[in-house]
């Protein structure tokens, strides 16, 4: 018995430690943004499903719960985040050639309507952002809207 309390108290002292350390946080600034939202035209109804399902992991400004002061849940959340931005970065928008952008669209309409995205571990935290049939349906509307306009657009020789 007294060598389980020993290991508690370790444990203990180790989790009491551990919350001195934490990743850097992605607050960027939230203009970042204005390329895509300019570029892409988002009604705002599918500005309201970004802002609430995509951009905390897929941009430079996260909006933290309150359980990202606990480590080691905040490395799990900044793994996610990173993870995310380096699969698609809206903040880095004007950075990718029409061609690339086609294709980020094309995934996000894949992945929405497979309802891969928004991430379960994203939506069991955050429910509003647990999309609709309806939801759904704007945003992929919205994807073949742009992308129609990157189709058309003069390609770069």
């Amino acid at each position: 018995m007294k060598l389980l309390k020993k290991i508690g108290l370790v444990l203990l002292l180790v989790f009491i430690v551990a919350q001195f350390f934490s990743p850097e946080k992605n607050q960027g600034n939230t203009e970042d943004l204005t390329a895509f939202l300019n570029e892409t035209k988002p009604s705002p109804e599918v500005k309201t499903i970004l802002e609430t399902t995509c951009f905390d992991c897929h941009s430079s400004n996260t909006k933290y719960p309150w359980y990202d002061k606990i480590t080691p849940i905040n490395f799990w959340l900044n793994e996610h985040v990173e993870d995310g931005k380096k699969h698609l970065d809206f903040s880095k928008w004007s950075d990718y050639s029409i061609k690339r952008k086609d294709h980020k669209f094309e995934e996000i309409a894949e992945e929405v309507e497979e309802k891969k995205m928004p991430l379960p571990s994203y939506t069991w935290t955050h429910g509003d952002a647990n999309l609709s049939d309806a939801q759904i349906k704007a945003v992929v509307d919205w994807v073949n809207q742009v992308r129609m306009g990157y189709a058309l657009a003069p390609k770069a020789e």
